[in-house]
């Protein structure tokens, strides 16, 4: 269908479930509105051809003459704003927007805003877990779970806890969040950005005109590039500095802290693993900088077991645990549960781990599984990748399903090590998505019998 142009004219790229949720905030307030996306058949087209009769809509690769008919082009997080034609009509002077700055326009209530390589699905949960414990009603959504504009669908509310993926934070401008936090930047999606420091700029972006930065001051890239006057407060695993979040060691005993008072003895932080002390410490200063009491934020780190998915524990058998990080989709995110979970086992890791590396260089896998890693079990399309990196540093075998890599996991653990999912990779190659591979290992994992390895 031919798209029409006028000065009031959005169109809407990708057709995604963020997409979607565009379409329907822009019919429920009279936008006129089209829509492409890069797909000939993209999914949930019927969907959209049924909801949305009216609306223009072109399939396959984008046009340049059809989007410098807009005024404006909404682009999914799917669609990198780098696209020829995306690019070609931005430098025309069409706008290039997010569906987050249509969010931020209208809502009233505080915003916090979270992002990271790793672990922002479990700050986020938490953090809203925080704040419902108080009796907040509060909204969480954005890269996790429901979209944003379906939040407005909803009554409003006393707080919005968005996690935000850099892909999303490409074309976000307008934020200025109550809080917002970079809690660690390690390569990932290096088939969508030219190299790291593009991929930084991208995630550096949730700190505009936010009121209080939280950072992690073990990571140098999430120091926040922001004028010194904003409030900010940093993270860390090792001892704070006044006013700032860490670990302190008293008489053996370590404790959650902030400056030089003691918070909550780690013992009873019910997250397990060294990376999840990072993520608690982070939601305590997103939630301190939000005006959330110390005291049931402290009352919910000993209840919150995190998340399905990220470093879930899912049985033990034989004096070997078996933990799911299907989560885990990208080098920073398996270094973090290696590092983490190691210390708490007696043996040593057996890794399975591979599916699509996105371009990711696994050199950094090396030395941490030389020191923790017993053997690997490699998966998918970049098993032989991960092969080729790995090879000499610990044993290795290779498994065509996830079933097969379990069993050959559980021939190569010993009592008191720990079988670890965390695949370092996406999922796609041979899976839904990757709590669809989540659940493929739970299953293999519950299946096993109890009777002795032959």
């Amino acid at each position: 269908m031919q798209l029409i142009g006028s000065d009031q004219f959005t169109i809407i790229v990708g057709l995604g479930k963020t997409g979607v949720s565009c379409a329907r905030y822009l019919e429920s307030r009279g936008a006129l509105f089209g829509m492409v996306d890069t797909r000939e058949q993209p999914p949930g087209l019927e969907t959209v051809r049924r909801e949305f009769p009216g609306a223009p809509l072109e399939c396959g690769p984008l046009s340049e003459q059809t989007l410098l008919r807009a005024s404006r082009l909404l682009v999914s997080p799917g669609v990198s704003r780098q696209e020829p034609a995306i690019a070609a009509a931005e430098a025309a002077g069409v706008e290039v927007i997010g569906d987050i700055d249509l969010f931020c326009e209208e809502v009233e209530a505080p915003i916090v805003a979270i992002t990271g390589s790793n672990a922002k699905s479990t700050v986020t949960t938490l953090l809203g877990e925080m704040a419902r414990d108080v009796g907040w009603d509060v909204a969480v959504g954005g890269n996790l779970g429901t979209p944003v504009l379906e939040l407005l669908r909803e009554e409003p509310h006393d707080l919005y806890i968005l996690e935000l993926s850099s892909f999303q934070l490409e074309t976000c401008s307008r934020l200025r969040a109550k809080a917002a936090t970079v809690l660690n930047v390690s390569p990932d999606h290096m088939d969508r950005y030219p190299d790291l420091p593009a991929y930084h700029r991208a995630k550096q972006r949730i700190y505009q005109g936010c009121e209080h930065a939280v950072f992690n001051l073990d990571d140098p890239l999430t120091q926040p590039l922001i004028p010194d006057g904003v409030a900010r407060t940093g993270f860390r695993l090792g001892r704070p500095d006044l006013g700032q979040f860490g670990i302190i060691e008293e008489a053996g005993t370590r404790y959650l802290a902030q400056g030089l008072d003691r918070l909550l003895p780690v013992a009873k932080v019910a997250i397990k693993g060294e990376h999840n002390l990072a993520n608690a410490l982070a939601a305590l200063a997103l939630g301190r900088a939000c005006g959330l009491p110390m005291a049931s934020m402290l009352a919910t780190l000993t209840r919150f077991r995190g998340l399905k998915h990220r470093c879930q524990w899912v049985r033990d058998l034989d004096g070997v645990a078996y933990v799911n990080d299907s989560k885990g989709t990208n080098v920073g995110a398996t270094l973090a549960a290696i590092e983490g979970l190691s210390a708490t086992v007696e043996g040593q890791v057996v890794l399975i781990a591979g599916g699509e590396g996105k371009g990711a260089d696994f050199s950094d896998l090396r030395d941490p599984l030389a020191r923790h890693g017993r053997a690997a079990v490699l998966i998918g399309t970049d098993a032989g990748r991960l092969r080729d990196c790995l090879q000499g540093r610990l044993a290795l075998e290779q498994a065509d399903s996830m079933a097969q890599a379990v069993q050959k996991a559980r021939a190569l653990a010993q009592p008191g090590d720990l079988v670890l999912l965390s695949p370092a990779c996406a999922s796609f190659d041979m899976f839904s998505g990757f709590e669809a591979r989540g659940d493929a290992f739970i299953e293999a994992v519950e299946g096993l019998s109890v009777e002795a390895v032959s």
